[in-house]
């Protein structure tokens, strides 16, 4: 009766309301009703942190371009219509698609200012990146399976590395890796999170998230680096299998060209491979007593920045069917060039002028490999940079 009473007491009545939402707002902060997080990012707005981003936004732009120039060659040119170049294209879409998920949100949070994302974001970026990390990942066991059948059984290359078989395990790497993803995606915002809700990193990541969780992770986290431990082992046992009887072939081969070649090709591979998974192997196989906020975002901004660039230029420097390819796609747009009348003739003349130097001069068609030679060391000099200022 009391308090029905003071309900009806029009200030007893405003202070009830303002309770009730303040209690409202409290369970959305602290139970598991958050709607957004905020990202921390990896720069702060500092002269060289200032920098240090936009070295980092040549080099991804960089990354975007080599990978994308990657798959438009392979796409072109006849003659790397086969299993290995169709494999290399989408291990350049994965990387366009890696690096597409990440920077852009971090870009727009140092440029803008607002750093929050919202759950649905957040879930969004914990999808695609073990989708794309897992995929890789079967995917890097596909290519040196590939190499194991052309350089092992080269006879009978055609029959154990057919079209049909190519693309089933394309699309049996893209599916793991997306079950991994939806899995972590799910699991990881079904937690109640407490506090404010920082990330201390500069996109959402399963590992990095959990720690923020107000409620008991340890089984999750264990099935995670159980899960981790078997899509990074497994392939790279099949990995170093593969190698290890491709190293056993090459060494009983009596050409010595056959020999070259066969390690040129392979030891691209083997790069991008310790790449990768070393990155990879560092982020999701340490303890968590050895764990470390500033030494996950440099190794985090490696692999998700960094490796896309280096794959392309690794592939390109070893591989004299891709310098071959990019000639003659050069030549190809020196001819288009020539057939069409040019408004501007001035400025056309001096292009075409350097163009149709092109395809006889040789070391013209390493002027991309150059640029992305320069990227690479910049990418050097911005992960030590970034290794000393966090």
């Amino acid at each position: 009766m009391e308090l029905k009473t003071a309900c009806c007491i029009p200030g007893r009545r405003e202070l009830l309301r303002k309770f009730q939402v303040s209690l409202l707002f409290e369970i959305m902060e602290n139970g598991s009703y958050t709607s957004y997080f905020i990202l921390l990012g990896l720069f702060n707005h500092t002269r060289a942190h200032q920098v240090l981003f936009m070295m980092v936004l040549s080099i991804v732009l960089t990354s975007l371009f080599g990978n994308s120039l990657m798959i438009l060659l392979i796409h072109r040119d006849r003659r790397l219509h086969t299993p290995m170049y169709f494999l290399l294209s989408q291990l350049s879409l994965m990387d366009v698609m890696l690096v597409s998920t990440t920077v852009p949100k971090m870009a727009a949070d140092y440029l803008t200012g607002n750093k929050a994302i919202s759950r649905a974001g957040c879930g969004v970026q914990i999808f695609f990146l073990p989708t794309l990390g897992g995929g890789e990942c079967f995917l890097l066991a596909a290519m040196a399976y590939d190499r194991y059948a052309a350089v092992c059984h080269p006879l009978r290359y055609p029959t154990l590395m057919s079209w049909q078989l190519c693309l089933r395990m394309t699309m049996s790497c893209w599916l793991l890796g997306a079950a991994d993803g939806l899995l972590q995606a799910v699991a990881t915002l079904s937690f109640p999170y407490c506090g404010a809700h920082e990330i201390d990193h500069f996109f959402c990541e399963a590992p990095v998230l959990v720690r923020l969780a107000c409620a008991d992770t340890s089984v999750f986290e264990n099935a995670m680096y159980i899960c981790c431990v078997l899509m990074l082992l497994v392939p790279f046992s099949l990995i170093l299998s593969s190698y290890g009887l491709i190293l056993a072939a090459v060494l009983h081969m009596r050409s010595t060209e056959a020999r070259k070649k066969a390690f040129a090709t392979c030891s691209s591979h083997v790069a991008v491979v310790g790449l990768f998974y070393g990155a990879a192997i560092f982020t999701y196989m340490r303890p968590k007593s050895h764990r470390s906020t500033n030494h996950d975002k440099v190794v985090s901004a490696f692999y998700t920045m960094f490796t896309p660039l280096l794959n392309p230029l690794i592939y390109s420097v070893k591989n004299s069917e891709v310098k071959g390819a990019l000639t003659r796609c050069m030549g190809r747009c020196v001819a288009l060039s020539r057939e069409k009348d040019y408004i501007f003739a001035p400025t056309f003349k001096t292009v075409q002028s350097v163009c149709v130097e092109f395809p006889r001069n040789k070391e013209y068609t390493l002027l991309y490999l150059h640029l992305l030679s320069l990227s690479l060391s910049l990418s050097v000099c911005v992960c030590v940079c970034v290794c000393v200022l966090l």
